[in-house]
């Protein structure tokens, strides 16, 4: 309890103020720690495949807010005397009909907003859609996945520390200038636009009502162009931005990369003990096959090569190879069993680093590997024909 005081104290000297509050507010200093540090090692496939399937993708909104500006602005610069014709139309049905119809017990009143309103509204709706839908398959491509709507209620817990760090974080700092220079342009764009229409706009009075109402229009739509012309520039470097912060957000710990191989690849010492007993098995089989060999090739303590030739193969082949204690082993077997063994240190280094177990060698080699069992052979012929004599 003693020890506890003066850590209390200690704290609060250092704070300025009463650690205990903290706790009241529950509040885990905790929380300002940087949450990245130690990753320094680049995401693999497999999380990077795992973030997509959660929704988790590099995506800048700037894009798709100003193609969602910029091409229903267009749509209403193209449809415009449609929708001029249309609501002309929507009046003078209203205006007739003001005296005779009842808002509250006709529904044609009610039919009939409707209908002039998806008229107008529609294809405005349609080309905001598919505006939206078109700057999001450009950045992420097809992806269709529920994790983000999943609720998730640790997000309702208040984590005063990280909001804190994401406000004076490198992302919090790009998000303010972004949104100083979004203002920038769009209030220079309204500037320079009225700017060059002010005297028009300052004699709007002396015109009619359709020469208003033109003007107006044509300073909106040109607001709205230009507006979204300079956002869609500025999206730009958002786009590559949103791309740098997601690789890094996805980046892994050492752990978490070595811990990631052991799901793919196994534990390393249980991996080290099926190489050693791959290694067991390839041994006994190999020295099981040397005894059948025709010819031993050493050079002569380092390496050591078994070949085995007979009528219908295509080509002398390997049957065991070793280097070192192998090639001691080798060598060994086939002397207890009578193979013959021949050093000829270029072919055994070459069969060695270039045929694996099983293999035929190559047909660079052929000539002087029929050299020396031509030669084997007509030793073992004359040993035969000696212990025929002797027999």
């Amino acid at each position: 309890m003693a020890d506890k005081g003066l850590r209390d104290f200690a704290l609060d000297e250092e704070l300025g103020f009463d650690a205990p509050y903290l706790a009241a507010l529950n509040m885990d200093l905790q929380w300002f720690a940087a949450e990245d540090e130690g990753r320094t090692e680049e995401p693999s496939d497999y999380k990077i495949r795992k973030a997509r399937e959660e929704g988790r993708v590099a995506k800048s909104q700037e894009l798709v807010g100003a193609l969602v500006l910029l091409l229903p602005a267009i749509a209403i610069l193209i449809l415009a005397p449609s929708m001029l014709k249309t609501c002309v139309e929507m009046l003078r049905f209203f205006l007739l009909r003001a005296a005779e119809l009842d808002p509250v017990k006709d529904r044609i009143v009610p039919e009939a907003f409707f209908r002039y309103f998806i008229r107008l509204a529609l294809p405005i709706v349609m080309v905001s859609v598919a505006a939206a839908i078109f700057a999001n398959l450009v950045q992420t491509g097809p992806l269709f996945t529920t994790k983000p709507l999943t609720p998730n209620f640790s997000k309702i817990v208040p984590r005063f520390g990280k909001y804190f760090q994401r406000i004076f974080s490198m992302e919090g700092l790009f998000n303010f200038a972004k949104s100083v220079v979004k203002m920038i342009i769009i209030g220079a764009v309204a500037f320079f636009l009225i700017r060059s229409e002010i005297e028009k706009l300052a004699n709007l009075q002396t015109v009619n009502l359709w020469l208003g109402i033109t003007l107006i229009a044509s300073l909106a739509i040109r607001m709205l162009i230009i507006s979204a012309l300079l956002l869609l520039v500025l999206s730009v470097p958002d786009l590559m931005f949103q791309r740098w912060q997601y690789r890094e957000s996805l980046k892994m710990t050492k752990q978490e990369v070595k811990e990631e191989r052991k799901m793919y690849e196994g534990d390393p010492l249980v991996r080290s003990r099926l190489r050693q007993r791959m290694r067991e098995v390839m041994t006994r089989n190999m020295m099981a096959s040397v005894p059948k060999a025709d010819v031993v090739v050493t050079n002569p303590t380092h390496f050591a090569v078994a070949l085995e030739y007979h009528q219908g193969m295509k080509g002398p082949q390997v049957t065991a190879k070793g280097a070192d204690e192998m090639a001691f082993q080798i060598r060994r077997i086939a002397a207890e069993n009578q193979v013959p063994i021949v050093e000829h240190k270029p072919l055994a280094r070459a069969l060695y680093a270039e045929t694996e177990v099983g293999d035929l060698i190559p047909e660079a080699y052929y000539e002087v590997v029929a050299k020396i069992l031509g030669k084997v052979w007509s030793l073992n012929e004359e040993r035969r024909r000696a212990e025929g004599m002797r027999a």
